[in-house]
């Protein structure tokens, strides 16, 4: 079937040229003179076209009048200048082809307004509402824009393993992977214990909270390289902010340190929102105008701005000189909150802020120690509205202090011997960064919660789909 985008047929205007175009039925009125007007929407843009269907098409009566929300057709005719408001061209059919009818009575996407809530649980069919459409696409120029990013500068794009035996973070709040009977899993006969030798791995294995690591061997080989994949964590969290499942944009660069990083992430942001902006200008109107007052100057003052960079003991004096009531005390020594970001990036500093060199016992153990032995070579990037969307650090790269920071915090450097390796081999100054591309969709869409900018959501008690 050879058929023109709506998107296309809207901008390329009346021509009187014969065209095909199919999608999905969004209304339906007729009129006293024999003629049904029908909005379709095929999800290549926000707008409609108006189909003009007049009695004289063979299937009128058989089908034409018996289309409701949600029905896919084809429809063969002319574009022409429209006289109604609001829309420069319509198509006048010649041949409408119904391919799928929809009952009214039972489709969820009627014409009353349905809460994001609701829409959750219908989520295979929420992409056809012009917010979650809007979303789709929003979403898909965010990814190509990563992906051109980071090719134009010469990174290559790795595909970290999502089962893994390593746990990058330390955290321990990851999905276990088994092919075990959990009904009666084998024991070890002197222990007790679940005898995992016998499992898939031959041992615990889980799905990954992070490619970090696995990228790190190959930037230490290739020189740049980046991850786009899924993530996961299993932390029992009901907030608007979190999922069990997401996805992470994970660049990291060898013979680079904690400046040339921030560079990076700098870079990195503003390309996203200026290539967003060129290819969404309707997505992001609509939800300015629907979701964020405001939304579109945002994204437009911040393509360009200029980032602040501070430390984080000067973010901590900031903080404790603030002239506000933090529901969380800000000390030295306490990882930065939620309202703690937004007060720097948008009371402070009005602008897009990176506090670096955070203290060592609230990082990550892969993270630099800096010379005075209290604080790591870490940052993290704060936006207005939604606080931190970047966090990164250069890589410790002194196998002695990496391995008395991996049994500082109570693991064994022996399971990480291949991350050692790379110290031991050839080590190189290194850094990287990660950015949940969930939360970016969220903070260019408007979106209140997290849950509403990935297809499917995976939290807590839902895995549906």
């Amino acid at each position: 079937m050879k058929r023109r985008l709506i998107r296309d047929a809207l901008a390329y205007g009346a021509s009187d040229q014969e065209i095909t175009v199919a999608g999905w039925v969004r209304t339906r009125r007729d009129s006293k003179a024999g003629l049904s007007f029908i909005e379709l929407n095929d999800g290549s843009c926000q707008a409609n076209l108006q189909i003009l269907a007049p009695a004289t098409l063979a299937n009128y009566e058989s089908e034409v009048i018996r289309l409701h929300p949600g029905a896919s057709i084809k429809v063969k005719g002319r574009i022409q200048v429209s006289p109604a408001a609001g829309q420069a061209v319509e198509l006048l059919a010649e041949e409408l082809t119904v391919l799928g009818f929809c009952d009214p009575l039972q489709y969820p996407l009627g014409k009353s307004r349905i809460s994001f809530e609701r829409l959750r649980e219908v989520a295979h069919l929420r992409a056809r509402t012009n917010t979650f459409g809007a979303v789709t696409r929003v979403r898909n120029a965010l990814a190509f824009a990563t992906h051109r990013f980071f090719q134009e500068r010469d990174f290559y794009y790795f595909n970290a393993p999502i089962i893994t035996s390593s746990d990058c973070e330390g955290a321990g709040q990851m999905f276990q992977v088994t092919t075990l009977n959990l009904d009666k899993p084998p024991r070890n006969k002197e222990t007790g214990a679940v005898d995992f030798s016998q499992d898939f791995f031959s041992r615990p294995t889980y799905l990954t909270v992070s490619g970090q690591l696995e990228a790190e061997t190959h930037a230490c080989a290739l020189g740049n390289v980046y991850t786009f994949g899924p993530t996961f964590r299993a932390e029992n969290s009901n907030t608007t902010r979190h999922l069990a499942e997401f996805w992470m944009i994970e660049p990291e660069m060898a013979f680079a340190d904690l400046s040339d990083n921030a560079d990076l992430a700098e870079d990195f942001l503003r390309s996203l929102l200026r290539q967003l902006l060129e290819r969404c200008p309707d997505d992001l109107k609509f939800f300015d105008q629907r979701i964020e007052k405001g939304l579109l100057d945002t994204l437009t003052r911040l393509s360009t701005a200029e980032f602040t960079r501070i430390t984080y003991t000067e973010a901590i004096e900031l903080l404790e000189k603030a002239p506000v009531s933090f529901e969380f005390k800000p000390y030295w020594g306490a990882d930065l909150q939620s309202e703690h970001e937004r007060y720097l990036a948008e009371k402070l500093f009005h602008g897009p802020v990176i506090v670096m060199n955070y203290p060592k016992e609230i990082k990550a153990f892969y993270m630099r120690l800096n010379d005075d032995g209290k604080t790591v070579a870490a940052m993290d990037v704060l936006l207005p509205t939604v606080g931190e969307i970047i966090g990164g650090s250069q890589r410790e790269d002194r196998l002695d202090v990496l391995e008395a920071r991996i049994r500082e915090i109570g693991m064994q450097p022996e399971d990480y011997w291949w991350y050692c390796d790379l110290r031991r081999f050839g080590s190189v100054p290194h850094a990287g960064f990660g950015l949940g591309f969930e939360r970016m969709v969220r903070f260019c869409t408007g979106m209140g919660n997290i849950r509403d900018v990935i297809p499917f959501p995976r939290t807590p008690q839902n895995a549906d789909f």
